[in-house]
């Protein structure tokens, strides 16, 4: 399995409905088929500011390969760029 974890730090000045938006977009490029699981949810601790939850696994690095090679992802991490910085954990589980 291959793990994928994103810590998106959305900026002060971006609106609650571009937000929206971006989980909505988040959410739907977690539907391919060489996904096991995904998440996407606002992180409970606002002290930092607030910050979106990636969490997926996949079936392995090659279906994680396709997936981040795909129109739809390149989309939202435009989109993501545009309202947030991220920090990113890529790992294969064992």
């Amino acid at each position: 399995m291959f793990r994928h974890v994103v810590l998106f730090r959305v900026r002060d000045d971006a609106a609650d409905p571009d937000v929206s938006a971006a989980i909505a977009e988040l959410r739907a490029v977690g539907e391919d088929p060489g996904i096991l699981s995904w998440d996407i949810a606002m992180s409970l601790d606002t002290r930092k500011g607030r910050v979106i939850v990636e969490d997926g696994t996949f079936v392995d690095r090659a279906a994680f390969d396709e997936w981040r090679g795909s129109d739809a992802h390149r989309a939202v991490g435009e989109r993501m760029a545009s309202i947030s910085d991220w920090w990113v954990g890529d790992w294969e589980r064992k």
